[in-house]
């Protein structure tokens, strides 16, 4: 019987642990968005400066980069949250968003390869003339 207390403490410390770091793991996602708006921000307005407003699509892909980044760091969460006492009703949430998550990061990718590609050739004409 004693170990019964022993072992619900350690599982409740357990669950705070990887409660905390989920918290951390969404904080850092949520970071990693921010820094990429800071960033696209920074290259839009060194543009303007400078006088050669870049693309759109150049801004676009930036910014896409760190939100896929983003999304694999709120996937993580979401599967921290449900790895410590998983309920049938946490698992089905799990895979509805781990679908979507992965469907987004998976078009999101295909459009970054469309536009590096139309950035590439565009530079290429460019350097053309």
């Amino acid at each position: 019987m004693e170990h019964d207390g022993v072992f619900s403490g350690a599982e409740q410390a357990v669950q705070q642990g990887v409660e905390w770091l989920r918290l951390g793991v969404e904080t850092i996602g949520a970071l990693v968005i921010a820094a990429g708006i800071f960033a696209a921000i920074f290259q839009f307005a060194n543009s303007l400066r400078r006088g050669h407003p870049r693309s759109f699509t150049a801004l676009r892909l930036t910014l896409a980069h760190y939100l896929g980044v983003a999304l694999e760091f709120q996937l993580a969460a979401d599967i921290l949250s449900t790895a410590v006492a998983p309920t049938w009703e946490r698992i089905g949430k799990l895979a509805a968003i781990a679908t979507i998550r992965t469907g987004l990061n998976y078009f999101l990718a295909k459009e970054m390869e469309t536009e590096e590609a139309h950035l590439a050739s565009h530079r290429d004409t460019e350097a053309q003339r």
